[in-house]
């Protein structure tokens, strides 16, 4: 898979993410502090990965700050992409399971390498439901961005 990753500062837990992603056997598009000359501001380098996934260069993406909320927040204003901030497994799990995320967005602070593998398990583990309930409200997502869903 094509994984954009962008990250606004060069921490360890961000170099370990593209490290564990090559390592998984994924193709990585550096945007910020990860790529040398790139603007590595997290509004910047989130929008840019996450346009990545939304023009289909990239099959996903992984976008981090310091909480991962200001990454997740610059990459849900791109139409066709579903961010997800996760602190653990399960909610990555839940994320790709319920809300059909094409878009990881992660702590730097918060995750250490050992939960950094746990979450990208359950991330790449985890599939889209096929449940009407939980496809209705994808599809109602995809509206709004599309604006044309009901008030």
């Amino acid at each position: 898979m094509r994984i954009a990753v962008s990250s606004d500062m060069d921490e360890p837990v961000a170099r370990l993410l593209v490290e564990e992603l090559r390592g998984r056997g994924h193709e990585v598009l550096a945007h910020g502090a990860l790529d040398p000359g790139a603007d590595p501001q997290w509004a910047v380098c989130s929008e840019r990965a996450a346009r990545e996934v939304a023009d289909g260069t990239a099959d996903q993406a992984v976008v981090c700050c310091w909480t991962g909320t200001g990454a997740s927040i610059a990459a849900n204003k791109v139409p066709g992409v579903r961010a997800a901030l996760c602190t653990d497994a399960y909610s990555a799990d839940g994320a790709r399971r319920w809300n059909d995320a094409n878009v990881l967005a992660l702590s730097l602070r918060l995750t250490s390498g050992p939960l950094l593998a746990e979450i990208l398990d359950a991330w790449f583990a985890g599939a889209p439901s096929e449940d009407a309930e939980d496809r209705d409200n994808v599809m109602y997502v995809e509206r709004l961005d599309r604006g044309r869903a009901a008030p």
